[in-house]
């Protein structure tokens, strides 16, 4: 894993990139929603392209499928929350595939490296205490830290601006459009990582961003 000298500073996404949790996320507003007396007509499928896309397309097409729902959408935000950390204290979050032997040899080399990640640090903080190789990511910048979420470039600006250098060559890795749109506002090369038929990856193409199937692809120069 040579490639990873090509670079000074390693920036990370967390849920979906380094952790496999969207069927979590999913699963838990089914449970917010069952618990209030509902169903969705939206699927997983639904969920994955709409919450890759920008922070209000999930929320938008929930109402449209169900219009009487609460419309406060912190409430209801918050009530899967809480759906969504009992789900990860049962054990159901593993690491996606290849992800394992880049943070050994990340760490091996001393490299720095940050997770930059729109949860919120209760949740990283569950599921880091269940995976041990998560342990040895030393920065996070987590949804507490920033004002506006991906999209919005300010998350990973915040982490270069903490433990960026002058004249680092940074990579930044997405599994998400949301997530690469930041990344592609920063001077750090982006990287989505998504299987070739994902729905969106012509449009990640499109902004600009250099795409592997999982993190056991990646290469750069070898």
């Amino acid at each position: 894993m040579q490639w990873i000298h090509a670079f000074d500073l390693f920036l990370f996404d967390f849920d979906g990139l380094l952790v496999n949790t969207e069927h979590l996320h999913y699963q838990a507003y089914l449970n917010m929603l069952t618990e209030r007396g509902y169903q969705t007509h939206l699927s997983l499928s639904h969920f994955f392209q709409l919450a890759h896309l920008n922070s209000s397309a999930w929320r938008e097409a929930l109402y449209a499928d169900i219009p009487d729902l609460e419309p406060n959408w912190q409430k209801l935000y918050d009530e899967k929350s809480a759906h969504y950390e009992r789900l990860i204290c049962s054990g159901k979050v593993e690491l996606m595939p290849g992800v394992e032997p880049l943070l050994r040899a990340l760490e091996k080399a001393d490299m720095r490296r940050c997770v930059v990640t729109n949860s919120r640090l209760p949740q990283v903080q569950l599921i880091r205490s269940q995976i041990a190789i998560l342990q040895t990511l030393p920065k996070w910048v987590t949804r507490e830290d920033y004002e506006k979420s991906k999209p919005s470039p300010e998350c990973y600006f915040k982490a270069i601006s903490l433990y960026g250098k002058t004249g680092d060559r940074i990579i930044g890795f997405e599994d998400s459009i949301r997530g690469l749109k930041a990344l592609r506002q920063t001077p750090a090369t982006a990287v989505i990582i998504c299987p070739k038929h994902y729905p969106l990856l012509e449009i990640a193409l499109e902004e600009g961003g250099v795409h592997f199937e999982s993190m056991q692809d990646v290469r750069f120069g070898y």
